[in-house]
Parts: C-alpha cells; sequence; structure tokens
C-alpha cells in the first residue's frame, strides 16, 4: 500500500477546545503516523502519513474538529513521506 503524507494547517477557534487530543485520536484510530501542535498564530498544524484512504478520512475529521472547535478552514499539502516513524504525537 502507498504511504501519503500532509501537512496541514487548521483555521478557526481550535485552540483550548482539545483540538490537539482529537486529532491523535482520530489519526491513531486511522493507523497514521506524524504529529501535531498549537502555532504561535492561533492555529493548529501538523503532519499525518499513511494510506490514501486514511488521509481522506482524517481530513474530514480535521474539517470538523472537537465539538468545542469552530474550524473555519483546513489547509492541506502532499509532502514527502518520512521513514521510521511509529506513531501519531500531540
Amino acid at each position: 500500500m502507498s504511504q501519503k503524507r500532509i501537512a496541514f494547517k487548521v483555521h478557526g477557534t481550535v485552540q483550548g477546545v482539545n483540538f490537539r487530543s482529537f486529532t491523535e485520536k482520530k489519526a491513531s484510530g486511522y493507523g497514521l503516523t506524524g504529529w501535531v501542535k498549537n502555532s504561535d498564530d492561533e492555529k493548529v498544524i501538523g503532519e499525518a502519513q499513511g494510506s490514501g484512504e486514511a488521509l481522506q478520512k482524517f481530513k474530514k475529521d480535521l474539517g470538523e474538529g472537537p465539538s468545542a472547535a469552530k474550524v473555519v478552514k483546513v489547509e492541506t499539502d502532499e509532502i514527502e513521506t518520512k521513514s521510521g516513524e511509529t506513531s501519531f504525537s500531540a
């Protein structure tokens, strides 16, 4: 199965609403690897790697976020895959 990797940036009310924890749970549930963190400009950023199908589901989840979040926009770019990653960290 071919692996893909995306970089993502989530805009809106996404800090202080458990967005990173939500993202980590969703990514781990889909078997994705990568990371997520808060950015200095009040967005959530990260990278995720896995199958195209899992990444599609993950991107849909990013657009919804946890119940307290108000996602305005999700930016994603396909980037080069990384080897040796074993988990998704927040």
